[in-house]
């Protein structure tokens, strides 16, 4: 029994952060000739320039997560009847905090969550890192984990939110530098060791280098753009793929989430403080409440 996923991600330049009525112009035409109920995702910072391709200092157009940006983005949800990932804003928090923020909303207008980046571009970005992994359940498609940019570069994160029970990470990106090659073969490590879809939507031109990308759980590109323009890059995933990669192995010899056995001896890891348990290693099922 399948459960297909349709996603439009919108490799676009960015837009000032009060342009949400330009924005919603530019989400109705993305999904209008495309599938209903799809899952809509724009690029890292899509709403949150100061000029064409100049991002804007993190405290300009920063609102509180529950402002009127947020009731806006939810009722587009809603009258479209998507999945929205607007990619990520800046979010103001308490004290002189600001976040850089991924919300999500669901069809029915409600945000369901938002993910504060874990791992700032530093020393280039100044924003306040989060220190929460983020998962999302689709209601009646499957589990979604959230990671913005230069989080993939660190595997733990991708790690922890396959392990949480995300079925497919959105990586929404804002890159406009060399190191977009480098960036999309994490991408598709990062599907690889952790055997889930990765969808990672980069900035157009002259926000970012685009490149955007979606990559199955055995690392397959499955779509891409290949240069920075502005563009819409569409596929219908089938989430079962995850289960079925990780029940045959991938390239049906490799199945890394049975690895550890009970009974097998706890791995220490100092790096984390922490270790492997085998107790503890197989990720959540989606039906299932995700652990923190």
């Amino acid at each position: 029994m399948a459960r297909p996923l349709p996603l439009i991600l919108a490799q676009a330049p960015g837009r000032p952060a009060d342009d949400l009525a330009g924005f919603a112009t530019d989400v109705e035409r993305r999904v209008k000739l495309h599938a209903p109920g799809a899952l809509v995702v724009y690029p890292e910072l899509h709403l949150g320039e100061s000029a064409p391709g100049v991002p804007a200092a993190p405290e300009e157009g920063a609102e509180p997560l529950d402002g009127k940006r947020d009731a806006a983005l939810a009722e587009l949800a809603g009258d479209l009847g998507i999945w929205l990932v607007p990619g990520s804003v800046y979010e103001r928090g308490t004290g002189d905090r600001v976040h850089n923020t991924t919300p999500v909303y669901s069809p029915q207008g409600e945000r369901l969550a938002a993910y504060r980046k874990i791992c700032p571009w530093r020393p280039y970005e100044t924003t306040t890192p989060g220190n929460r992994f983020e998962v999302v359940d689709l209601a009646g498609v499957g589990r979604i984990g959230l990671s913005i940019c230069y989080d993939t570069w660190f595997p733990e994160i991708s790690r922890h939110l396959a392990w949480m029970g995300a079925e497919l990470i959105v990586n929404v990106v804002r890159t406009s530098t060399s190191d977009r090659a480098q960036e999309v073969v994490l991408n598709r490590a990062n599907a690889i060791t952790n055997q889930v879809f990765v969808a990672s939507v980069n900035s157009a031109a002259p926000s970012g280098t685009g490149r955007s990308l979606v990559i199955d759980p055995q690392g397959t590109v499955r779509a891409e753009t290949v240069d920075a323009g502005n563009s819409t890059l569409t596929d219908v995933i089938d989430l079962d793929e995850v289960s079925n990669v990780r029940h045959y192995g991938t390239a049906g010899l490799n199945r890394i989430w049975d690895q550890f056995r009970p009974g097998d001896p706890a791995l220490e890891l100092p790096l984390y403080g922490g270790r492997i348990d085998p107790a503890t290693w197989n990720p959540a099922h989606t039906t299932e409440e995700p652990p923190r």
